[in-house]
């Protein structure tokens, strides 16, 4: 293999399946530590098992793979403010045997300075597809926004009034929209406006993922999932 193809195949995608949560990355993500878990097993070094669609499959917790792979692609531990699962995240970082992200998590570091800290932002859609027509047809669509930054909110309820017949429910921390089968590529739409608002408003996308799931014999639901962050002042009460 001349260096041209070597260079193709460390830069083409690997799809992941981890736990039911699908990741695509570079090859060269997965090997950035040759001794760990990944580097051995994208080396060759044991046997890979791949799901029905081909993916290579890791029986592993597949929320908690956001940050493993983004450790693998950064060499940093970026964890949010509120985050409790770090005993979780140890283990994680034990089977993937990543020893970097081993000492992070215990020594770890702030994030930011003590008068920062990181306000969150998830967006979710949710798609219902019927199974057995052909074309696959949505059966029913949904996107939700959730945040603490009740600002956010305010200003998604006060920009984005042409989606108000759309606007289902309406929490403390959480505003959602739904769309049938006729108006579904409306939420496409809605969706690219919702993202571009949020990032005018600072914030950055800090991963992103999909979930496949099967609820009925006739349905599958596919969940899509932004998270973004910015960092905030804290003010004084």
């Amino acid at each position: 293999m001349d260096n041209g193809d070597w260079g193709h195949r460390m830069s083409s995608p690997v799809t992941l399946n981890v736990g039911g949560h699908l990741y695509t990355t570079s090859l060269s993500t997965l090997q950035r530590y040759p001794d760990s878990m990944l580097g051995a097993m994208f080396r060759g070094d044991f046997p890979t098992t791949r799901d029905s669609q081909g993916n290579y499959f890791i029986d592993r917790d597949g929320t908690l793979f956001r940050y493993i792979l983004n450790f693998l692609r950064t060499s940093e531990l970026t964890l949010p403010m509120d985050f409790t699962e770090t005993d979780l995240l140890r283990k994680e970082a034990d089977f993937y045997q990543i020893e970097p992200l081993i000492q992070c998590l215990h020594d770890p570091k702030p994030l930011y300075p003590p008068d920062i800290f990181e306000q969150v932002v998830e967006l979710s859609s949710t798609r219902k597809l019927s199974k057995y027509s052909n074309p696959v047809a949505v059966i029913i669509t949904q996107l939700t926004i959730t945040t603490k930054v009740h600002g956010l909110l305010e200003g998604i309820s006060n920009n984005f009034t042409k989606w108000n017949k759309h606007m289902m429910d309406t929490r403390d921390c959480q505003v959602s929209f739904t769309f049938g089968p006729c108006d579904y590529h409306q939420e496409v739409s809605l969706r690219v406006h919702l993202m571009d608002y949020i990032m005018k408003q600072g914030f950055t996308i800090r991963n992103t993922r999909v979930h496949h799931m099967s609820e009925r014999a006739n349905e599958n639901t596919v969940e899509h999932h932004w998270t973004f962050c910015r960092p905030a002042h804290k003010v004084e009460d």
